[in-house]
């Protein structure tokens, strides 16, 4: 159920029952930022799924209705995506010109695909994956994106490259003299085998699954190794006690700092990163996020600690906890006698910075300019990414397993 231009890859090669030789170009390997520059891929709102049926109902043969679209979209939101030329394309009324709707297969599913008994007209939804689950397979249900939307699943597979999308085989159903081309073009097979089940009908895409990216600010686990070093960041209250314990034992016990000077007042309103050595908590470091700036502060290590490297992946899960939430600019007041330390993150006194002292030591105002983050969490980030738990946007979170109830809002009508 495809409708695709040539407008990515041509060939003269006419349609006919036999694989068509044509020059691959793998979708993994072509550049959203080059061949989709002037496209957005978005996922549209429930109420304009009519239209985007409507611009493809004279291509498609057997298009799904309106309905049973909305049905599947309303299950899982990544079931459908719009393209649109950045030209035209408004955020706040957003409109499709071209879309991929996507049915997410479980096992059980995509058996069924296999077998020719997935009834795609109206698929049942005991064989889509929940939001948050991991399919077992990923079908382009329908594909229209004419002209110069084309290198718009280019960007679709971009947001497909995380969890739990990663390395999940994509698969098709060819309709089309065009489609086939252009899916064979951009590096689909013909004739998957399937739970041992030959499928003939199907083009499929193997994708590499990508290699676990842990990032430094979650690399904690537990019953790990005593030497092993590694970073959270404090999500309960016992992390704010580990935290505590830790500052307390270097700052009021090692340089004498008065209590209220420590803790200022501020440990409520910043995250907080922790350092382990295996399941011990050796040290910590607070940030504080302001309107363009984050500000790194209260970095501690246990002595006993102070000759491991827990000190500089402390400060780097920190900087990179920074990026990830889109900011560039990492400022702090660094003690004048480790302004070397510091230099080694690149942090340099700034133009018009002051010294000044407190706490019975003395500090230079100091700033880190970092690149921007590729994944930084913005506006127009998956919403189900913006809920996660604070520095586990790379994991699916609770929420989205919920979002396979329905909105029956319980607690309407009742005090």
């Amino acid at each position: 159920m495809t409708e695709h231009s040539l407008s990515l890859v041509r060939s003269g090669t006419r349609y006919s029952a036999a694989p068509i030789k044509v020059k691959s170009r793998p979708l993994d390997t072509l550049d959203p930022a080059r061949w989709a520059k002037r496209l957005v891929a978005f996922q549209p709102r429930v109420e304009t799924i009519g239209e985007m049926c409507a611009l493809a109902q004279e291509h498609i043969a057997g298009l799904a209705t309106e309905a049973v679209v909305r049905r599947v979209v309303e299950a899982n939101p990544h079931s459908l995506w719009g393209y649109a030329h950045k030209s035209a394309f408004d955020p706040e009324n957003p409109r499709a010109e071209g879309f991929t709707a996507i049915l997410l297969l479980t096992e059980q599913g995509l058996r069924a695909l296999a077998e020719r008994t997935l009834d795609c007209s109206d698929p049942d939804p005991a064989l889509l994956a929940k939001p948050g689950e991991r399919p077992a397979g990923i079908y382009f249900w329908a594909t229209f994106a004419p002209g110069t939307l084309a290198p718009g699943v280019t960007l679709l597979f971009d947001k497909f490259k995380d969890a739990p999308f990663d390395g999940v085989t994509v698969y098709t159903r060819v309709s089309t003299p065009d489609g086939r081309r252009f899916t064979e073009a951009v590096g689909f097979r013909q004739g998957p085998v399937i739970d041992g089940a030959e499928a003939p009908h199907l083009h499929y895409y193997e994708r590499k699954p990508k290699p676990a990216a842990t990032p430094l600010y979650d690399s904690y686990g537990q019953g790990r190794e005593c030497k092993s070093l590694s970073v959270s960041v404090a999500r309960e209250f016992s992390d704010l006690l580990r935290v505590t314990s830790i500052r307390g034992a270097v700052y009021i016990g090692e340089q004498q700092c008065p209590f209220e000077e420590e803790f200022d007042g501020n440990d409520l309103m910043a995250a907080h990163l922790i350092g382990y050595a295996g399941d011990e908590p050796v040290a910590c470091i607070r940030v504080r996020f302001f309107a363009d700036f984050a500000k790194m502060e209260r970095l501690a290590v246990r002595k006993e600690y102070r000759n491991t490297r827990i000190s500089f992946m402390v400060v780097k899960a920190a900087i990179e906890l920074c990026r990830i939430k889109g900011y560039q600019r990492i400022y702090g007041h660094a003690q004048r006698r480790l302004l070397d330390f510091w230099s080694r993150f690149g942090a340099k006194p700034f133009e018009g910075g002051k010294s000044f002292v407190f706490s019975d030591f003395d500090y230079v105002e100091v700033l880190i300019e970092a690149e921007p983050h590729p994944n930084a969490i913005r506006l127009g980030t998956d919403p189900f990414v913006i809920i996660r738990p604070e520095g586990r946007w790379h994991v699916p979170g609770i929420l989205e397993r919920s979002s396979s109830r329905p909105a029956t809002r319980p607690s309407i009508g009742y005090v």
